[in-house]
């Protein structure tokens, strides 16, 4: 792999949580708990058995595997109004934005980098994860140099809807070696099936928990985020409707650029 990234975007504001997230913020209330368990379920290895004791463990090998954050790798920002909404305070240094750049130090992940972000008042609402594939060590094509676009790369969106796209250069007709990216995309749509939150809270009742969290995994978490919790940069302010502020596009700078989100695209 070259990199993955995974975003979870909403295209709305705090609302009436103004007094919750100046508790929080971004990075405590999405990238530590809900992208972080993303990352495990993707970076972990084939657990030993079906039930959820082996999946926790192999989850939990994740997290004790990540390298601890240090300021330099984290972006912070705020959206444009956030001070004037209720419940916060008026020179508010809270993020309602935040990018990352992660390691996982284990054989199967080393020198991989993991790109996380999540913010407010963004362009859309989704959620997505891109694994992006090494180029081969020759290039294939003949137009297949890095400024024709992404190498090959593995898609899978979690929300609004599910899908999985795989990317891959195909040769155009012609004698001439030269190809077209194209994505072979399965969508699935499955009316009126369980919200997220509408799970947990039945599986919590029923005592199944698979969808939870063990307590050596809770703890290995917030070790790796705890270093920038009070040591960081100010939050960075940003226009509404947009994808945060530009000093997360240079924190993934080295490894090409974000991929942004299209929930509204047409199955195909």
């Amino acid at each position: 792999m070259a990199s993955v990234q995974v975003t979870l975007s909403e295209d709305f504001g705090v609302q009436d949580r103004g007094a919750f997230y100046e508790s929080a913020g971004c990075l405590r209330d999405v990238i530590e708990n809900h992208l972080f368990q993303i990352v495990a379920l993707l970076a972990m290895e084939a657990p030993s058995g079906r039930d959820f004791g082996a999946v926790h463990s192999e989850k939990a090998k994740v997290f004790q595997a990540m390298r601890p954050l240090r300021p330099d790798d984290v972006v912070r920002g705020q959206y444009a109004g956030y001070r004037k909404e209720p419940g916060v305070a008026k020179n508010s240094d809270v993020e309602t934005f935040c990018a990352l750049r992660l390691f996982i130090d284990s054989w199967r992940w080393e020198g991989v980098p993991w790109y996380l972000r999540s913010g407010k008042y963004l362009a859309d609402t989704a959620t997505e994860i891109l694994v992006e594939l090494k180029p081969p060590p020759q290039r294939l094509f003949a137009d297949s140099a890095p400024t024709t676009g992404r190498a090959n790369y593995l898609r899978f969106r979690l929300s609004p809807n599910s899908a999985v796209a795989l990317a891959a250069r195909v040769k155009l007709a012609g004698k001439e070696f030269v190809g077209d990216q194209r994505e072979l995309y399965l969508f699935e749509d499955q009316p009126g099936e369980e919200a997220p939150y509408e799970r947990l809270l039945s599986d919590a009742m029923a005592g199944d928990g698979a969808l939870f969290t063990r307590e050596d995994a809770v703890e290995a978490a917030w070790a790796v985020v705890d270093p920038v919790l009070k040591t960081h940069l100010r939050a960075r302010p940003y226009r509404r409707h947009g994808w945060g502020p530009n000093e997360a596009d240079a924190i993934i700078a080295s490894d090409g650029c974000w991929y942004n989100p299209r929930p509204k695209e047409a199955p195909g």
